[in-house]
């Protein structure tokens, strides 16, 4: 039987210190805390990362690739209500994966320029695609918005995507967030939309979000 390949340190630190992240708060973890789960001298984390930042900046450069390549996925064609729905779940998801980003987004953005400035992209990104899969949605006349309509509403669904990890913690900060508030997350968005979908996809969003309604 051929042994996979042990993976290499600076692969394990990246991937231990995000689940560290995640579970913790990224302000709540140290490099010695990091270290000592990993069962490594800190000299050795430092061979690879001088520093936090460093580790930091790494994982949100994976995290940079992933979410502009789904960002990017919708507007290669004309979409459909099924399309975005999956495409807010695949949103979701990635922020699910690097949600100490947007749990602790403001401590971070704060002390991080580098940070700062690509979030800030990713943002406008959000933006941007949230308003041509709208545009997408009228050309086929399965939503009536003017164009003011569509901007606010793109805003609108970047907002409640970009801070919904927030409001689920402190809606009840000692209840553990699981899958399930990444779905009310995906259907809070598309209820932004709702209201504009006409005919057919109206009638599909309201068969999909049953699952999502709770009583």
């Amino acid at each position: 039987m051929e042994r996979k390949p042990k993976r290499r340190t600076r692969e394990r630190i990246l991937e231990t210190s995000l689940v560290l992240f995640n579970d913790f708060g990224e302000p709540n973890v140290t490099t010695q805390l990091i270290s000592d789960e990993m069962g490594i001298s800190p000299g050795n984390l430092y061979y690879h990362f001088h520093n936090k930042d460093e580790i930091i900046e790494s994982l949100f450069a994976d995290f940079e690739r992933e979410i502009e390549e789904t960002l990017s996925a919708p507007v290669r064609r004309a979409p459909n209500v099924e399309d975005i729905w999956l495409f807010l779940h695949l949103i979701f998801e990635g922020i699910w994966k690097f949600r100490f980003l947007y749990r602790d987004i403001n401590e971070l953005l704060s002390r991080n320029r580098h940070l700062e400035i690509h979030f800030k992209r990713i943002v406008a990104h959000k933006v941007q695609t949230a308003a041509a899969i709208c545009r997408g949605l009228v050309a086929t006349g399965d939503m009536k918005a003017s164009t003011p309509e569509i901007q606010a509403l793109a805003l609108n669904m970047t907002v409640v995507a970009t801070y919904w990890l927030s409001f689920e913690f402190v809606s009840d900060p000692r209840r553990k967030i699981g899958g399930e508030s990444l779905a009310r997350g995906a259907f809070q968005v598309m209820a932004l939309a709702a209201p504009y979908l006409v005919g057919r996809s109206r009638k599909l969003f309201d068969e999909l979000s049953k699952d999502y309604l709770t009583a």
